[in-house]
């Protein structure tokens, strides 16, 4: 049997207005993260339901794996910024990773 060879990362998962988007990328490409995931989102949630029906009511998940200092960094820009006033909740998950230095 073949040993895997993993290493740990830090999995940051953001649930957000999908108007933010562009800011979020370009937030992301100043901070040199090297890749990450956006999905469309549906849920329910503190501020109703946000179910894609029209253009404001989209939301997106996004995610990015990276060292913790870097996911950290990125979520404290993400509260300072945006927490106020958008529909934003994110979370940091470690996860064990194939080929580390994608990440």
């Amino acid at each position: 049997m073949t040993s895997l060879h993993t290493e740990k990362r830090t999995l940051l998962t953001v649930f957000s207005e999908a108007s933010l988007e562009p800011l979020l990328i370009r937030d992301m490409d100043r901070m040199t993260i090297r890749g990450y995931t956006i999905s469309d989102a549906r849920g329910k949630g503190s501020r109703g339901v946000r179910d894609a029906s029209w253009d404001e009511s989209r939301n997106i998940r996004l995610e990015v794996i990276c060292a913790r200092a870097q996911a950290e960094l990125l979520l404290a820009h993400l509260q300072e910024r945006y927490y106020a006033n958008y529909a934003m909740v994110a979370y940091l998950s470690e996860v064990e990773v194939l080929r580390p230095e994608k990440f």
